[in-house]
């Protein structure tokens, strides 16, 4: 048993294991969070107190395993987890959900994980987290089915869309889900090329980059771009409409300078309730990093939806959040299962070692963020 495991914890996690089926207001009361009026920052409740998102990708345990790899039969590493993350500081989780384990066919979601989802949701209102719920995910190459891979773009969006209504069911009635992020980082052609794969840059075993399409067909990038939204938003809201939806992207311009946002431009964002973007600050790239991200800075709340010490250490990163905190309405960084007491223990990584301080500066820096 993990060190930071209390008697308190031990109580939430036998009730949570009992706890599937169809998600409701749970044992916590929480509140909605919705954009402001002016659409500038997030607000909870009726009361409408400022809300700053402050929590953990979990989107693979220590082994490398994918939630829904073991989330059947290790339901209680997860409930452990969520605990771990709230006793962190926490508020907000993003989990990744992948098509493959949701669609049975183009047509025919699967009850088993729609109803694991639902359980997964009982238990943010248990714990008091937020569920970034990112979908349609094929991280796992081996695990995308034929007959999705072979698709044409018509045929690959409306089983986006299937994958989206179905979840949208699901999530539609409990405060304790914060958003729907459509997709991890899309991408789309050049304005010139055709692709053939629609999975790009393999990342650690996992491919993490997913193509809308693989021809613009003589469209702008832009127009692609925006359709796509409107089609997935539009499955969502035919069965919720209070949730937000957002789309986590790549900040292509820290990467080409003068580069644009596919996916916040007037057209697209209207259909996005915020921003997401995910940096990764370089060594001594601090204030570069901080340009890009006032690219981003378009009148609606934006949330770093990933962040972590990649490429700087801690004291970059930290500036690069203090730098940010004008702007932005939230950070989150990464939780892969284990305790800063576990990462200390490893003395041999490298890794181990970047986790724990990670964890430990979480820690250290929610009251400042959360007060």
């Amino acid at each position: 048993m993990k060190s930071v495991m209390t008697i308190t914890v031990l109580l939430l996690m036998l009730h949570a294991r009992g706890t599937a089926g169809t998600p409701t207001t749970g044992t916590r009361q929480m509140d909605w969070i919705r954009p402001s009026a002016d659409g500038s920052h997030f607000i909870r409740g009726e009361e409408g107190a400022r809300f700053i998102a402050w929590g953990f990708n979990y989107d693979h345990d220590a082994d490398g395993r994918l939630i829904e790899d073991y989330w059947f039969d290790d339901w209680p590493a997860i409930v452990e987890d969520f605990h771990e993350m709230k006793a962190l500081g926490a508020n907000v989780i993003r989990v990744h959900l992948q098509l493959a384990k949701f669609m049975k066919s183009p047509a025919e979601p699967d009850s088993a994980a729609l109803e694991q989802l639902s359980r997964l949701v009982r238990l943010a209102e248990t714990a008091g987290l937020y569920l970034d719920i990112t979908g349609l995910g094929c991280y796992h190459k081996k695990d995308v089915p034929e007959w999705y891979d072979n698709m044409g773009e018509a045929e690959r969006w409306e089983v986006q869309a299937v994958f989206w209504e179905a979840v949208a069911r699901v999530c539609a009635e409990s405060p304790a889900v914060f958003c729907y992020d459509l997709m991890n980082e899309p991408i789309l052609p050049g304005d010139k090329q055709k692709e053939t794969e629609w999975l790009a840059g393999e990342f650690g075993g996992k491919y993490f980059v997913q193509r809308v399409t693989l021809d613009l067909g003589g469209r702008s990038r832009e127009v692609v771009a925006a359709a796509w939204v409107a089609r997935l938003a539009g499955a969502i809201r035919k069965h919720d409409s209070r949730h937000m939806i957002t789309v986590g992207v790549i900040p292509w311009a820290h990467v080409f300078p003068g580069a644009k946002p596919l996916f916040y431009t007037e057209a697209t964002s209207r259909h996005l309730d915020f921003v997401s973007v995910h940096f990764y600050p370089k060594k001594d790239g601090v204030a570069k990093a901080l340009a890009v991200l006032e690219i981003y800075n378009i009148g609606k709340p934006l949330v770093i939806e990933e962040i972590f010490p990649l490429e700087c250490d801690i004291e970059e990163l930290d500036a690069f959040i203090e730098g940010s905190r004008e702007i932005a309405d939230g950070w989150i960084g990464f939780y892969w299962g284990k305790t800063i007491g576990e990462y200390a223990g490893d003395k041999a990584s490298i890794g181990s070692a970047i986790t724990r301080l990670w964890l430990e500066y979480f820690r250290d820096k929610t009251p400042e963020i959360r007060r």
